[in-house]
């Protein structure tokens, strides 16, 4: 049936108004965001460097929004169970989920995940960026990275590392440094750099590979010994503390960065709503002062640069995680 110029007119009519309407409401939603308590999952158990930021930031977020902002921890499987409650969740931004080099190395080392890593989530920003740092109790005489090593070598597996996750970040810095140096430890995994800490702080584990912020108050107090940091250059929150290429290991460096994600279709007026005002956060004052003491450096940028950093790190970690034979199968 050939329909007249009007009555093409009479059915597009509404499908234009709709549209008209769309982008507004969005941008609408976006300014009143929120209305209602948000919930950030924090995939990991409670004490550690994540949880300590994300609490941080919330407690902030919730001053500037007038509203609850929840922290809730969900560990397991590699913080995969958390990642998994968000990927689920409806796309308002009311969930989020905070998510560092994990959301790649999950996707790399799993063989099944009940999400897709690359397209389950809406990158929002990189909070911070930090140095792995290895710790040990100082009961172990172990002084430098140097003892460290050379134990590892002399004594296969004597060493007892604390994980903080099965597969993260520390785990993979410490093949590359197997890698490099051949010092082998016995590798003893938790659900989060709070656990791995407080068993070297007691004494039944030796040693562990964290997030320089979950330690900085056990080194400077004394109870933890710190060896050395993974970046090339040292924190100003441990200044005293080389780094590993400085202590013996040419050439060694890794960064761990920490962020923040929405599920994926979260509308993009919300999402960048969001990044606005934790960049606001981030860059406060006493903000800054506070994660850098505890030894995080604010990083920022828009939720594109995250994206990127997703993708140009993707290649190196596959390349050390196919070098160690790491799954999580």
């Amino acid at each position: 049936m050939i329909r007249t110029p009007s009555a093409l007119r009479a059915l597009l009519l509404p499908l234009f108004s709709a549209l008209a309407l769309h982008a507004p409401a969005a941008l609408a939603s976006a300014d009143s965001f929120p209305n209602k308590p948000v919930r950030i999952i924090v995939p990991v158990a409670p004490g550690g460097s994540a949880d300590k930021l994300t609490r941080t930031l919330a407690d902030k977020l919730a001053a500037l929004w007038g509203q609850s902002v929840v922290v809730e921890n969900v560990a397991g499987a590699s913080g995969t169970i958390g990642a998994a409650k968000v990927a689920k969740a409806a796309p308002d931004g009311y969930t989020l989920l905070q998510q560092g080099e994990g959301l790649t190395l999950n996707g790399l080392l799993f063989a099944q995940l009940p999400y897709d890593t690359q397209k389950a989530f809406t990158p929002i920003i990189k909070a911070v960026v930090n140095p792995q740092v290895l710790v040990v109790n100082p009961a172990t005489g172990l002084n430098t990275l140097g003892d460290y090593l050379a134990r590892a070598k002399a004594k296969p597996q004597s060493i007892s590392l604390g994980l903080p996750g099965n597969g993260g970040i520390a785990h993979v810095a410490h093949e590359i440094l197997t890698q490099e140096t051949g010092a082998k430890v016995n590798y003893i995994p938790y659900p989060g750099g709070g656990p791995a800490s407080l068993d070297v702080l007691g004494g039944h584990t030796d040693a562990t590979l964290i997030t320089l912020a979950a330690v900085t108050e056990y080194v400077r107090a004394g109870k933890l010994r710190a060896l050395a940091v993974t970046t090339p250059y040292r924190s100003d929150a441990l200044p005293q503390v080389p780094t590993m290429a400085e202590a013996g290991v040419p050439g060694f460096s890794v960064e761990s960065w920490q962020g923040y994600f929405a599920p994926a279709g979260t509308p993009a007026p919300i999402v960048a709503k969001i990044n606005r005002d934790l960049q606001t956060v981030l860059q406060a004052p006493d903000v800054r002062a506070q994660l850098e003491h505890m030894g995080f450096k604010v990083a920022g940028g828009s939720p594109a640069d995250l994206g990127q950093s997703l993708q140009s790190e993707r290649p190196r970690y596959a390349r050390a995680i196919q070098s160690a034979g790491l799954s999580l199968r």
